[in-house]
């Protein structure tokens, strides 16, 4: 354990992309990110922020990679952030492969559907677990 505080704990990971590649998880037991109350998003975000300016001065690197799963890839059905520890030429790829393109008239029609819900979700007064 590397973080340990009434919001969140930090732990490293058994199988790190990097040394010092840890989890940010809540001490609130959520699945995953839209789970999260409203309340709690920003102190448990600060505890991910602060673990990755952490990152730099403990372990050497020059900048982190941040990412969680919501259930595909989410091997614990627990929220936890990754803070990775990130060096230019490091060869993490895997986290983006494969892109696509889209097809004629796709871009609008996603980008479309995307606005009509995030215009529901993304108003702080909805509960953005019901949203879609």
């Amino acid at each position: 354990m590397v973080w340990d505080d009434e919001v969140a704990v930090g732990i490293l990971d058994r199988r790190p992309l990097f040394r010092g590649h840890t989890l940010v998880v809540p001490r609130h037991h959520v699945v995953t990110l839209a789970d999260v109350e409203p309340s709690d998003i920003g102190p448990f975000f600060r505890r991910v922020q602060l673990m990755a300016a952490a990152m730099p001065e403990a372990t050497g690197c020059t900048g982190t990679f941040v990412a969680n799963n919501n259930i595909v890839s989410q091997s614990v059905a627990h929220l936890h952030v990754h803070v990775v520890p990130r060096v230019k030429g490091d060869g993490l790829r895997g986290f983006f492969w494969p892109r696509i393109n889209y097809a004629e008239g796709e871009l609008e029609t996603v980008g479309t559907r995307l606005r009509e819900v995030f215009s529901r979700a993304g108003n702080p007064d909805i509960d953005v677990r019901s949203a879609g």
